[in-house]
């Protein structure tokens, strides 16, 4: 059957996996997508959602770079929310509900519309290695499937145990089997495997639910969306609503601690920090008598939802009667319960920054098996490796982003550099620039240099060029252009803002906090110079971010460009750090370990300190 090499091979169809096979596919590589069921591509395994805090940052991203999970998202949604909007652009974040059937739907219809994606159904057992150069992989039925390259996309299918109260079983996801093979082999290795936890609450019937009783929470009244390019926002949307458990839940929920596997000790990994279980949230948080309980639609005709907020592995009688003491939950009905689940990951310390391994050549690690937890961590990984198996193949320069130019770099530095031993969860506050790295400005950021590597399009590439030029013309507009008092004052009067007595420009008035795009729209020079030029929400939301922030990015940038001094000193790959003695012993193992690549990568690592790095630098002639 397989009698070609392909470029490429990546195992699993999930996020990762996904965007791992569209971009090396749409790069040029010959691609092949093996998954152990193929009616599963792109499934929403937990809540049907994409986006949030800092996550909304990376999908823009995924689609800043020509990626599809944030045009997916765009054609699936059933509402859309930019939260934080009560707090500067650096923080906002957008978010969609998705109709879970139709996301998978998208998925699998993109993936057969890119011309250079295979696709087969099996369970990949083992790799093909040779000289220490992966060269392909093995399926369950024996076959052998040769490649230049291979990325590994599991998720939580690596041994994967399922546990639900006292019953535990094998498993990746609820009905579908674990895989098996590859962590034994590649522990065989030399690699470095672990446990990790995730867990999921139980889905629930909507006809079943008092919904009169809860709290509506609706999207955005003027909905955005998540690509740069031309999909529609939604013009009509599903609500979410909002209840609460009771200190009668937490009771009922304790009578089932001596059966949970959390707290009898079945499960000895750590789970999420920040997606904590109801049943671990009650008993670290035992003073709260309450917690918010997201009810989230699955899609547009369905009747099935998920109960944010209730993950859970208790057992299911426990679940059942626990949820029915929730308001407007009284006459519940399951669809299916709640789970956790555990799975082999491997310490992403034995990466590169291409996400490629340290140890076997051109096999490269993407999502969950990297440790981290989100759909949206995973798809930006599987998007980076795809490029980087590409690349490598191609025998061209590796792409990697820096903490300065994405979220997505921040995510990979981090796991590269300092490891992870419970599941990462991208924040707003690891990025150390995040007023450079904000939702609105991804396809600035990034779009060239996806073009300069070849995927993202040159139609892509023309959208940014025009908002880019658009967006600064407006702001020089404001910088050249000159108010009166008497037309700038019953504006600055109506938001309790100091009035003027002196012509100035428009710029420096528009910098004031109270001062909005719609006081300025009030002006009759500044909504001429918008109708005439064309201009659209977007180009004039980049514009007043700019105006308003300008400050605060220049100096955002400066300190970005002073640390990149420190990123163009590079470390030799073969550096012996055992003879420099002057280096303290936590930092030598920790250097000899991980290896990093420059100095200012050094900086970042747990355990080595500024005088380490001075030492460093003394010993390269800095």
């Amino acid at each position: 059957m397989f009698d070609t090499q392909y470029d490429v091979i990546v195992v699993g169809g999930g996020h990762a996996g996904a965007e791992a096979a569209a971009a090396a596919a749409n790069m040029g590589s010959s691609t092949l997508l093996v998954t152990m069921n193929l009616q599963n591509i792109g499934q929403m395994s937990c809540n049907p959602a994409m986006g949030g805090i800092a996550k909304g940052q990376i999908v823009r991203e995924i689609d800043a770079l020509g990626g599809y999970s944030g045009i997916i998202t765009d054609k699936s949604a059933i509402q859309f929310k930019m939260l934080n909007k009560s707090k500067g652009p650096a923080m906002w974040s957008p978010r969609a509900q998705s109709d879970r059937m139709r996301f998978a739907e998208e998925w699998r219809i993109a993936l057969e519309n890119t011309p250079k994606v295979d696709f087969y159904q099996d369970m990949v057992s083992g790799l093909i290695i040779e000289n220490n150069r992966v060269a392909g992989v093995v399926t369950s039925l024996g076959l052998k499937i040769r490649s230049k390259s291979v990325v590994l996309t599991n998720g939580t299918f690596l041994n994967g145990l399922i546990h639900i109260g006292d019953k535990q079983f094998g498993g990746g996801r609820a009905g579908e089997k674990a895989a098996t093979g590859i962590t034994e082999q590649l522990t065989s290795l030399g690699f470095e495997s672990g446990r990790m936890k995730t867990g999921t609450p139980p889905r629930v019937d909507g006809r079943s639910l008092d919904y009169s009783v809860m709290i509506p929470q609706p999207g955005d009244v003027v909905p955005e969306k998540f690509s740069y390019m031309d999909t529609k926002a939604l013009t009509h949307q599903r609500d979410c609503h909002m209840s609460h458990t009771s200190a009668l839940v937490h009771d009922l929920l304790r009578e089932g601690f001596d059966r949970s596997p959390m707290f009898n000790g079945r499960i000895k990994s750590l789970g999420p920090r920040y997606c904590p279980s109801i049943e671990d949230k009650i008993n670290r948080f035992a003073d709260k008598d309450s917690h918010q309980l997201f009810v989230e639609p699955e899609g547009w005709d369905t009747v099935e939802v998920y109960v944010n907020g209730f993950s859970t592995s208790l057992p299911e009688d426990v679940q059942f009667k626990a949820l029915r003491s929730v308001r407007g939950f009284e006459n519940v009905k399951f669809f299916r319960p709640g789970y956790a689940i555990e799975y082999d990951y491997f310490p992403p310390t034995q990466l590169k920054h291409t996400l490629e391994t340290k140890s076997i050549e051109n096999l490269f690690f993407a999502g969950q098996i990297n440790g981290t937890t989100g759909y949206e961590e995973a798809a930006s990984q599987g998007l980076m490796a795809g490029i980087n198996a590409h690349l490598k193949v191609q025998e061209k320069d590796p792409f990697v982003l820096q903490r300065d130019e994405a979220y997505i770099g921040v995510l990979i530095d981090d796991l590269i550099t300092k490891g992870t031993e419970e599941p990462y969860r991208m924040f707003t506050s690891r990025a150390e620039y995040r007023t450079l790295l904000r939702q609105d400005n991804a396809d600035l950021r990034l779009t060239p240099k996806s073009f300069e590597i070849g995927l993202a399009t040159k139609e892509r590439l023309e959208r940014m060029e025009e908002k880019e030029a658009k967006s600064e013309s407006f702001v020089n507009f404001f910088r050249e252009t000159s108010f009166k008092p008497d037309e700038i004052n019953p504006i600055l009067e109506s938001v309790e803002s100091a009035t003027v007595k002196q012509p100035d420009k428009l710029f420096k008035v528009f910098s004031r906090p109270r001062v909005t795009m719609e006081h300025m729209m009030q002006l009759d020079s500044v909504s001429s110079f918008v109708t005439e030029n064309e201009l659209n929400r977007e180009v004039m939301e980049q514009a007043e971010i700019q105006v308003k922030y300008s400050g605060y990015i220049a100096k955002e940038k400066n300190n970005a460009d002073k640390l990149q001094r420190l990123e163009n000193i590079k470390i030799p790959e073969d550096f012996d750090y055992t003879k420099l003695k002057s280096l303290s012993y936590e930092a030598r193992e920790k250097l000899q370990s991980i290896r990093p690549v420059s100095i200012s990568q050094a900086s970042r690592i747990s355990g080595v300190s500024p005088s380490d790095i001075s030492v460093l630098l003394v010993f390269m002639g800095r």
